[in-house]
């Protein structure tokens, strides 16, 4: 890809981002569930913004995992396990901008299907 068209892309997604994120607000009982993606891996935490705190995380490095549709549900089954170890059932889910399909789209239905609901 040119420079140009990378800058464009990078450009969309935080015009994305920004639009969604001032709808979102977590708390202490349904924090926010910020996902990122880099080339290789996939990236969640949970996020209390009232107190500015990082409740849960998940690292797709660490377990060896991926950024494809089976390592995400695998990755989401892993932090559904942590996020209801801490008494979490109830999240609110913010995609960072991404498209909501693919990799992103597979996160959130693991989740919902480990019993966390979105």
């Amino acid at each position: 890809m040119t420079s140009t068209t990378l800058e464009r892309k990078k450009r969309l997604r935080l015009k994305r981002k920004l639009r969604v994120k001032g709808s979102l607000f977590g708390t202490d009982a349904k924090p926010r569930v910020s996902i990122f993606r880099s080339n290789k891996y996939l990236y969640a935490q949970a996020i209390d913004d009232v107190n500015h705190k990082t409740l849960a995380c998940v690292d797709g490095k660490k377990l060896a995992l991926g950024n494809n549709k089976e390592d995400a549900k695998n990755i989401a089954k892993a932090f559904a396990q942590n996020l209801k170890g801490l008494g979490i059932h109830e999240v609110i889910y913010d995609r960072n901008g991404y498209l909501y399909h693919g990799v992103v789209a597979a996160f959130a239905e693991s989740l919902r299907e480990n019993g966390i609901v979105l």
